[in-house]
């Protein structure tokens, strides 16, 4: 049996440990483009957009994460539609990203108080200069600190997609572990990579917040 030392091991979990961070970095970008379409539909003056982007959010926060990857992947496949664990691991944490960053910045924009919105009205601004110039700038300032915030759980979810095939952190820890039959090692390893990748955001977030908190 060939010996593994702490370096091989942790060498090849910061091989997989690089997939972990795209996947992130896919499905908080991805999220975020989504989910901002969704906030404006949801802030237009239909009843029905209201209604659709709210059942979408319940949807995807009410359901665990784990179940929609199961359904991105085996539902893709239902359609004829050859797909990868990579594509549907994307497609399932870009879906789940976007309903909650939509609920976050839902959130930021209602604590805009409605004085501004009147505001922005009495300059005969219609309703996407309303967004951009007075609501939005005001929105964002507020939606920066919980937004890097949920990076983090982003970057946890990803350890879901193990269970179809994705080879990430996770998984690579378990396949690992297998090889090496050294399986408190091997976790012990992961569990402070994906320390050494939430912490610094964490950290950052709480900054942020405090930084605004003071600002304001």
């Amino acid at each position: 049996m060939v010996e593994f030392t702490v370096w091989d091991i942790f060498r090849n979990l910061l091989q997989a440990g690089r997939w972990t961070v795209a996947l992130s970095l896919i499905a908080f970008i991805g999220g975020g483009i989504v989910g901002m379409a969704l906030l404006i539909v949801r802030l237009t003056p239909s009843v029905w957009a209201h209604r659709l982007v709210g059942g979408y959010v319940q949807l995807f926060q009410g359901t665990p994460l784990l179940m929609q990857l199961f359904l991105a992947y085996f539902g893709i496949a239902l359609l004829g539609i050859n797909t990868s664990p990579w594509v549907a691991a994307a497609i399932a944490l870009t879906l789940y990203t976007s309903a909650f960053l939509t609920e976050i910045w839902r959130g930021c924009v209602a604590s805009i108080p409605k004085g501004q919105w009147e505001a922005a009205q009495s300059l005969a601004l219609n309703f996407g200069e309303q967004l951009r110039f007075v609501v939005l700038p005001q929105a964002t300032r507020i939606a920066i600190p919980p937004t890097v915030g949920f990076l983090v759980q982003v970057i946890k979810g990803t350890a879901l997609a193990s269970v179809i095939g994705f080879v990430e952190l996770t998984k690579a820890g378990s396949m690992i572990s297998n090889a090496t039959f050294k399986p408190f090692l091997v976790y012990s390893c992961v569990a402070l990579l994906y320390f050494a990748l939430c912490y610094p955001i964490s950290f950052y977030a709480k900054t942020l917040e405090r930084r605004y908190q003071v600002r304001s």
